[in-house]
């Protein structure tokens, strides 16, 4: 395999993994993931709204606050590139959000469709400068009128927000044996 294409694959893996965090920044209310998806100078086209990815970012700050349920799921990533430095990216989503409208009333949504986004590569770092949001199906659904802790049952955890969300603990896991190796401490036994 050559230099190029090994190139490549690191670009088509960064530009997934960037896809991975806004579902993590949008799923478990976390600014820093969602924030670390766009360029600063991004747009971004999600349904009702249009505008600056930082007026995006600001949207969602307001639903987090809202404590709803989102579930999003990537798939069908198609990655075309238009030279080193910008791709155009579709990918398929679906989305499973549940929380409170306009009028506090608890509304439970299906969502399909795709991403479709240029990335750019700027300083070694892949990230969406432009956004459009297709949508393929919406299907409002009844929405469940028993709290979580009785639908889950002993399904325990239960996913939640940053920074309670058990991805954190086991983030914070590797951040800590990463300082740990750096500073040479010794590791004790688990």
């Amino acid at each position: 395999m050559c230099h190029e294409q090994i190139a490549e694959l690191l670009d088509r893996e960064a530009i997934r993994d960037c896809l991975y965090r806004y579902c993590r920044g949008i799923d478990r209310a976390d600014e820093a993931a969602l924030r670390s998806a766009y360029w600063p100078d991004a747009h971004d086209s999600h349904g009702a709204y249009s505008g600056s990815a930082e007026g995006f970012i600001e949207f969602a700050r307001g639903v987090f606050k809202t404590e709803p349920r989102n579930i999003h799921q990537i798939t069908n990533v198609l990655i075309e590139f238009i030279d080193p430095a910008e791709a155009a990216v579709e990918s398929y989503f679906t989305a499973l959000q549940r929380g409170p409208d306009g009028e506090r009333t608890i509304r439970q949504v299906l969502l399909r469709g795709r991403y479709c986004d240029m990335f750019q590569k700027r300083e070694g770092e892949w990230r969406i400068a432009e956004r459009t949001v297709v949508y393929d199906w919406f299907e409002e659904q009844p929405a469940p009128v028993t709290s979580e802790t009785e639908r889950f049952g002993l399904r325990q955890p239960i996913g939640a927000s940053y920074p309670v969300d058990p991805v954190y603990a086991l983030l914070n896991r590797r951040f800590l044996q990463k300082r740990e190796d750096a500073i040479h401490i010794p590791k004790t036994p688990r």
